[in-house]
């Protein structure tokens, strides 16, 4: 027998939302068989004020040293991160606290972010304040210029390095942009 669940969200106001951009950093290419080692999210609202960051010490004992290569991580290092499940607990309030009505997951890459992030709230916490959605910030830029080949990576102003806090700061500084550039109805305030 084939179930279907339906979300129904039609209930939320326009203003019933507040949007984390967010960004992460791992060891390898799913989780649970390797290891989220960095977490950083932005509340997107102008000043980008509200931010999150943390480092993970590995769930897993496999990891590809290439991968950690890119934020520019050492084994020996993330073996010294924290503890994984005190800092989703520590995320997730700080994401409640900053919630005005539903948290929206959106990020650069939200298919390995998104990915990352749900998993490990469900392992360590049985939830997620982000429920099932997240958004890309890539596919919103390209609709809204009608072009596939098109990055908005230009309307970052922070690099672009591989650290999570950054990522994520510079694609929230992209997306507020994006807002004014293009007249996005989304409320950011």
């Amino acid at each position: 027998m084939t179930r279907f669940y339906v979300s129904v969200i039609g209930h939320l106001s326009f203003k019933g939302m507040s949007y984390f951009m967010v960004d992460v950093e791992a060891d390898g290419p799913v989780p649970g068989a390797y290891s989220m080692v960095s977490l950083a999210a932005v509340l997107v609202k102008p000043g980008l004020e509200e931010r999150f960051y943390a480092e993970m010490r590995p769930i897993s004992d496999r990891f590809d040293p290439e991968a950690l290569a890119v934020p520019g991580f050492t084994r020996e290092q993330t073996l010294t991160f924290a503890d994984p499940g005190p800092v989703m607990a520590d995320f997730e309030k700080w994401v409640t606290a900053h919630s005005k009505g539903r948290a929206f997951f959106i990020s650069d890459n939200n298919g390995f972010d998104y990915m990352f992030v749900c998993w490990y709230l469900h392992h360590f916490l049985d939830r997620n304040p982000f429920d099932h959605s997240s958004q890309n910030l890539g596919s919103l830029y390209k609709g809204l210029v009608g072009d596939m080949f098109r990055n908005f990576k230009h309307l970052r102003q922070t690099a672009y390095t591989h650290n999570a806090l950054d990522d994520a700061l510079g694609n929230a500084e992209a997306l507020l942009a994006i807002k004014e550039q293009y007249e996005l109805k989304i409320a950011l305030e």
